[in-house]
């Protein structure tokens, strides 16, 4: 019998991301307590910027966005907005920059694979590929184990299981 396998990934949908923006940025500008304060909400490069004139604005749009982002299914360890989710001053306006994580680091699927050969079933194999960590194993029941393994792990990044086989 072959060896089942499946990839351990961090992908974001980017356009779900875009959708999750867009609907921000409109309710920012319909809301009463945003008029005239100057926030906003948009992509800069792929990272995402929220402006406004007090760090507790900011915050506000960051809730809204987070909110937004739940709806649509995208998990909030995706971005990075710091650790202490502080607003910078920049000129008359506060900004909030927050990277989309997208892939799994060296760093992180070395504690991935780390994870699953010390708390994992003996005959399961995890192998790094580039961004994404392969899982292998002659039992299905196994690779399972392991899902549910990583799921309940406490990581600092979201994963996502694909390719099943």
């Amino acid at each position: 019998m072959a060896d089942s396998s499946f990839d351990i990934v961090s992908k974001v949908d980017k356009q779900e991301v875009d959708n999750a923006i867009n609907q921000a940025a409109k309710e920012v500008a319909q809301r009463y307590d945003f008029k005239g304060v100057g926030a906003s909400i948009e992509w800069s490069g792929d990272n995402v910027l929220i402006k406004a004139n007090t760090p507790e604005r900011c915050a506000a749009v960051l809730d809204v966005f987070e909110t937004k982002l739940v709806r649509r299914g995208v998990s909030l360890k995706s971005f990075d907005f710091g650790d202490d989710k502080e607003a910078k001053p920049s000129g008359k306006e506060y900004r909030l920059e927050g990277a989309m994580r997208d892939g799994i680091t060296q760093d992180n699927a070395k504690k991935i694979s780390k994870l699953i050969r010390d708390e994992g079933p003996k005959s399961v194999k995890a192998q790094i590929q580039g961004d994404e960590l392969r899982v292998t194993s002659k039992s299905r029941d196994d690779l399972q184990a392991v899902q549910r393994l990583v799921k309940e792990a406490d990581l600092d990044f979201a994963v996502q299981f694909t390719n099943y086989r």
